[in-house]
């Protein structure tokens, strides 16, 4: 009989979360410019997460629990660095469902489950140069009485997920070892490539000044399309994020 697995949990430190909201110093391969940011949290069971996730990584917790994301967002003046914003092709929208995770040094980050996006350029070049879950989606934004009006369709699906959202206050930066800090204060993600090895990116900008969200709209369905069924309840955290400039960093095997 094989011995039992050890499973050492090495929960990421203030130093580590630190150093990874510091610019790297690898040149960056993109640019671009997030905005309307809408994360919506659900608190699930750590073991509902963790059968989910591959070899290399563990899930990150707050008060002992996981969380799952949906956030819907728009891309805005995406291009590779050298190279001058395109139109129709450099703005679009993005919709993700997401945890958060540490690898076996403690690093924190961003796991996600999937990626819908109506830029069919876009998605083609995330799959093959950054190895993420893109989607071809329909999806729409627009602003009626101040506040965003945002549905998404996957391609392959019959359900249209709506949300409308807008910022019940001026945004602020989130404090320090807040719930909204550790959803939110995220600067790694982590993909596992075509040949099955562990690989994490580098994303830098400014830290989000986020505001909770007045959510008049809103959908589970994204999550429901990647097997977690139905969401208990309304989101345990629901906040908007003001537009933050954005560089993307290559894939390490780090």
């Amino acid at each position: 009989m094989p011995p039992p697995t050890i499973r050492i949990d090495r929960t990421p430190t203030s130093e580590q979360r630190e150093t990874l909201r510091q610019p790297p110093t690898a040149r960056p391969v993109m640019r671009q410019r997030w905005s309307d940011l809408l994360f919506l949290h659900w608190a699930v069971d750590p073991e509902v997460i963790r059968a989910r996730l591959p070899a290399g990584l563990e899930v990150d917790t707050f008060d002992g629990r996981a969380w799952l994301g949906i956030v819907p967002f728009a891309m805005e003046r995406v291009r590779p660095v050298g190279l001058p914003p395109l139109p129709w092709v450099s703005w679009f929208l993005e919709l993700n469902v997401r945890t958060y995770v540490h690898d076996a040094d403690g690093r924190p980050g961003v796991w996600f489950f999937s990626l819908d996006c109506n830029q069919p350029i876009a998605v083609e070049v995330a799959r093959r140069f950054f190895q993420l879950p893109y989607h071809h989606a329909r999806m729409h934004a627009d602003r009626s009485d101040g506040e965003l009006v945002y549905s998404s369709r996957r391609c392959t699906s019959a359900v249209t997920s709506r949300f409308r959202y807008r910022p019940a206050t001026r945004g602020q930066p989130a404090r320090e070892h807040t719930l909204e800090w550790f959803l939110v204060e995220r600067y790694l993600l982590f993909t596992i490539d075509r040949a099955g090895r562990l690989r994490s990116g580098r994303v830098h900008h400014a830290p989000y000044h986020i505001a909770e969200a007045v959510c008049h709209e809103w959908s589970c369905a994204p999550a429901e399309e990647n097997g977690f069924g139905r969401l208990a309840g309304p989101p345990a955290s629901a906040l908007v994020a003001e537009p933050v400039d954005v560089r993307i960093f290559p894939l390490s095997d780090d």
